[in-house]
């Protein structure tokens, strides 16, 4: 008989260097889960992606044991990777977008690159094609204030 699940929690961490500091100690904390378990086992599976942003999704059940997914890197960290933008916010330089993406474009991305996106973002996307994916990490782009360069390919329709 499967176990009933309690709770679900969300986290975004970094690959391979998950600790018990917030925010997962405090989120795993308070709902009863060994934070040290989790942060070996997050460690050991995350070891080929150190440093990636990777959003896990933790299933905690009713006697405290837990399981956990982990998901793609979010599209808007890896658009940010290959368009090499930074943004000062005080003494650290973080990726990121335009704070206004309809009047300030601050960067630019080829379709090509919105592919390998798309590709890596296919097992976590709602969509069955590739052009479909493609179409919504390019959303995603144009949102963040980058501009998407060269002629789409065949199948995507640009607003």
């Amino acid at each position: 008989m499967a176990k009933e699940v309690d709770i679900y929690i969300k986290l975004q961490v970094k690959g391979g260097q998950a600790n018990p500091a917030p925010p997962i100690g405090p989120a795993l904390g308070s709902k009863g889960v060994n934070i040290m378990e989790f942060c070996k086992r997050f460690n050991a599976q995350t070891t080929e992606q150190m440093g990636k942003v990777l959003p896990v999704i933790i299933s905690v059940y009713k006697d405290k044991t837990f399981d956990f997914i982990i998901k793609t890197p979010p599209a808007a960290v890896q658009l940010a990777e290959m368009a090499k933008t930074t943004r000062a916010k005080g003494a650290k330089t973080k990726l990121g977008g335009s704070s206004e993406p309809n009047r300030k474009k601050v960067a630019s991305v080829t379709w090509d690159q919105v592919r390998t996106v798309a590709e890596i973002k296919m097992p976590d996307l709602n969509c069955f094609t590739i052009e479909a994916a493609m179409s919504m990490v390019a959303g995603t782009a144009r949102s963040m204030g980058y501009t998407v360069t060269g002629t789409p390919p065949e199948g995507i329709v640009v607003k």
